[in-house]
């Protein structure tokens, strides 16, 4: 009995943090923060649970590890990412220290730096973010043909399931029809 009750309260926690981390990953796509990775985030932890998020997160994911394997080809892209990632770490602790809006400045003060101290502190986690996830893919595909080669054989299979849905629809369909 306690084994059941164990299941169906990891079940029920798994869902909760999973449309939680969905909902504020959507937000976030609107407002400043990691929207896409918070919204991949919770369809990973929905994938634990249901098979149609299973099927969004496997093209999301493969798409993200490709992303990350050309993002650090060379030397170029992964010093201009990190540049990115400290000028948006810089941006974000300028937010934060919300000095007076300048001289220059043409519209009403209450434009300059919008938001506050929280839109920095985003900024700031978002760039901590991103480099974090430069040194993964760094440490995972820059130089490493063996990951590249997982990677094809991940795109491979994922292309066969694909086309093996889409076959196993048009049967069905045939079937109804017929």
């Amino acid at each position: 009995m306690r084994d059941i009750a164990a299941g169906a309260a990891k079940r029920l926690a798994l869902e909760i943090l999973g449309w939680t981390v969905l909902c504020l990953g959507l937000l976030a796509l609107f407002l400043p923060g990691p929207g896409l990775l918070l919204t991949f985030a919770g369809l990973a932890v929905l994938a634990t649970q249901y098979t149609w998020a299973r099927n969004l997160t496997q093209p999301v994911k493969i798409k993200a590890l490709r992303g990350a394997a050309e993002g650090v080809e060379t030397r170029l892209r992964i010093a201009l990412s990190a540049l990115v990632a400290l000028v948006m770490t810089a941006v974000g602790v300028y937010w934060v220290l919300s000095p007076a809006a300048p001289g220059w400045w043409p519209l009403a003060e209450q434009w300059w730096l919008f938001g506050g101290p929280a839109v920095g502190w985003t900024m700031i986690g978002s760039s901590v973010i991103a480099i974090g996830l430069l040194v993964y893919s760094v440490r995972r595909f820059h130089h490493r043909p063996d990951s590249i080669a997982e990677l094809v054989r991940m795109e491979s299979a994922h292309r066969r399931r694909v086309a093996a849905r889409k076959e196993a629809r048009r049967r069905l369909t045939a079937i109804k029809e017929g």
